[in-house]
């Protein structure tokens, strides 16, 4: 079936209309990229696109992803005339409080959103981490006889996108890895917000992005033939390169009196909306939608689903010749936890010495042995953190089973490609670096959060006990930098078995993501409670890691490498002392208000905390009559164990701390 040029025309020009008049009716938003690319957006949703309005997460759908996000009632448009459950009253309603039309788009907000996209550039490495998913899926599940995993992921983007440096990340990423599957779209406008592009930007998008390995196409984005043809031919390419359009589109193309400048871009031209609406030919009606686009989209919507109907015939033809596939998939989808998981993980030795990260690397081992679809990368970094899954080989352009991913020196494409895994819903997405370099990482780190993915972060080198490397790489505000960022945990376990209960809790957590830092140096066993008591009491945030033999006097608390200090000087301290791990401020408030006050009763004002980081945070457990013995500087370099002593990280301070108490 060919092109009906005329009612797609005719769709474009009236999701032009939804926008200007959801735009103008909440006084905010993103006029621009909605208008600027109309034409396309009837083409794939009124055409191209393999997507099932009724069945949003159809695992066989292709994936259509927004990077340029601020042009959210695009998508609010298309999805709403496609059928999705997205009704006029929510388009009305754009950008208002509870609404299916927030004001960037967000994933379970609204249905036929694939990713949280807003921060520009996101949206590109969300895409790439889909297609390495999608990648993965196809390898994994299809058979000679049945191709169940077999889609694009199609993503429009922006000047803004491309100049963000995650773009560069992600995209470099992409053709290395082959991402034959990636189909990005430029909306190549040449307008940024402030002023036309050619004020920030002069380079070739085009050679630079044949130069990551991709595929590039220069097309007129108004031009609906010329779009579907470059758009079958990305598709059809199987050679290894991720496809490039470039699209030249007027932004805001509509309202002639801002169109191709930088007013199109918000909402500037508001005020020539109902001249623009009758250029366009649309009727004095706000919201309007011709009964000719209504019937073909909903004709269309039945050619939809007759392919998603073949498609599901073959899978349920390839789930009774596969059953054991099959399960696996269930599994991988439904986030499925062994419910041993702990068992499988042996008990170290009493007497082992040992950096949390090497602890982590030993624990993830019987993990990803457990949990086939749990997939771990590094940023250059497997040598150092550790995270490798023996045995689990290489994903590459010709290894796509492979579970462990060299990112390269990427960190924040690195979790924006995670975020991507993530959406993307069958494989569990792990990814290590130092833990300096989260802040490299946190925008995707902060999305992931936002999206409630459940990521696990394996970040090392965790306190200035880093030592010889110095200041730049010993993270002293970090910890608690990232404890900030809601809905995310952070664990910092203090011994081996503590650790073995941090991958356990963040393995069984998938309403959110976890981020486990782990030391460089060794530390010693902690038995003064027995190892299952580790385990569980990391699940719950916080516990007694040592019990007062006498009357409570005393509270002593600290977490990671630290935690031995807080034990040491117990002993020292009397009878009447209690030692807390709280290796989770997040998970330990999540627990009920008996729990925490069997912990840390509030009878007990003594209190001293320490940790090889800033200390404010550690207020709320000590409280205004307590102590922290803390760091208020940056670190230095030196040997780990002398830059401890020299901060005073030893269990010294904390007895003296504990003494000058009243």
């Amino acid at each position: 079936m060919s092109l009906n040029l005329e009612i797609l025309s005719r769709a474009a020009n009236e999701a032009r209309g939804l926008c200007m008049d959801a735009v103008q009716a909440s006084k905010s938003g993103h006029l621009g990229l909605p208008l600027g690319c109309a034409e396309m957006g009837a083409v794939l949703y009124g055409y191209a696109l393999k997507h099932n309005p009724e069945q949003p997460r159809w695992i066989g759908r292709d994936y259509f992803v927004l990077s340029a996000g601020h042009g959210s009632m695009f998508l609010y448009a298309w999805l709403h005339l496609s059928g999705y459950d997205l009704p006029m009253a929510e388009i009305k309603r754009f950008r208002q409080l509870h609404s299916k039309t927030p004001g960037h788009p967000e994933f379970f907000e609204t249905a036929g959103v694939e990713c949280t996209t807003g921060p520009l550039g996101q949206g590109i490495g969300n895409a790439v981490g889909i297609a390495v998913a999608a990648k993965m899926a196809a390898a994994r599940f299809n058979t000679p006889d049945h191709m169940i995993f077999d889609q694009h992921v199609i993503c429009l983007a922006g000047d803004g996108c491309l100049q963000e440096g995650i773009s560069h990340e992600a995209s470099s990423f992409a053709g290395h890895f082959g991402l034959d599957n990636l189909i990005l779209i430029y909306d190549n406008n040449a307008v940024t917000l402030d002023a036309m592009a050619n004020a920030s930007q002069s380079d070739d998008a085009a050679k630079r992005f044949e130069a990551y390995g991709f595929d590039v196409q220069k097309i007129d984005g108004h031009n609906m033939t010329e779009f579907l043809d470059a758009l079958n031919t990305a598709k059809k390419r199987d050679n290894g390169k991720p496809q490039m359009i470039m699209a030249k589109t007027i932004i805001g193309k509509g309202i002639p009196e801002v169109a191709g400048t930088n007013k199109a871009h918000g909402e500037a031209g508001v005020k020539y909306v109902d001249a623009g609406r009758k250029g366009l030919g649309l009727p004095d009606e706000h919201y309007f939608v011709s009964q000719e686009v209504r019937d073909y989209f909903a004709e269309h919507k039945k050619t939809l689903l007759s392919a998603y109907g073949d498609w599901e015939k073959s899978y349920k033809e390839w789930r009774s010749k596969n059953s054991e596939l099959a399960r696996q998939l269930d599994d991988a989808i439904g986030k499925k936890i062994p419910a041993d998981l702990s068992d499988r993980i042996p008990a170290f030795p009493n007497d082992a010495k040992l950096a949390t990260r090497k602890a982590g690397s030993d624990v993830l081992q019987p993990l990803a042995k457990a949990m086939p679809f749990f997939m771990s990368g590094s940023a250059d970094l497997h040598g150092s953190t550790l995270n490798y899954i023996e045995g689990g080989g290489d994903f590459t352009r010709t290894n796509h089973p492979g579970r462990n991913i060299h990112f390269g020196i990427r960190e924040h494409g690195m979790c924006a490609i995670m975020n991507g895994i993530g959406y993307h819903g069958i494989f569990r997405a792990s990814g290590a670096t130092f833990l300096v370099f989260a802040d490299y990482c946190r925008p995707s780190i902060r999305l992931a959060a936002l999206s409630r993915l459940p990521n696990i972060y394996i970040f090392t080198h965790d306190s200035i006990g880093v030592g010889e490397d110095g200041p730049t790489h010993e993270p002293v505000e970090t910890v608690s930098g990232l404890r900030l960022i809601p809905q995310l945990d952070v664990i910092r376990p203090a011994d081996p078995e503590e650790t073995a209960g941090a991958f356990i809790a963040a393995t069984q957590r998938i309403d959110g993501p976890t981020l486990l830092a782990l030391t460089r140096q060794a530390v010693p066993m902690l038995n003064e409670i027995d190892a299952k008591t580790r385990r569980e009491g990391v699940a719950r945030g916080g516990y007694i890691a040592k019990r007062e033999s006498g009357k409570l006097e005393l509270i002593l608390m600290s977490c990671g490498s630290e935690l031995q200090h807080a034990m040491k000087a117990a002993s020292e301290l009397g009878a009447g002392t209690r030692v807390v791990s709280v290796p989770c401020f997040e998970r330990f408030e999540r627990e009920s208000a008996e729990y925490r006050e069997e912990v840390l009763p509030k009878s007990c004002r003594r209190r001293v905390a320490i940790e090889a980081g800033v200390s404010q945070l550690w207020y709320q457990y000590v409280g205004l009559e307590g102590k922290v013995v803390a760091l208020h500087r940056f670190g230095m370099s030196g040997p780990g164990d002398q830059v401890m002593k020299e901060f005073g990280m030893d269990a010294a301070h904390v007895v003296e701390a504990a003494k000058s108490l009243s």
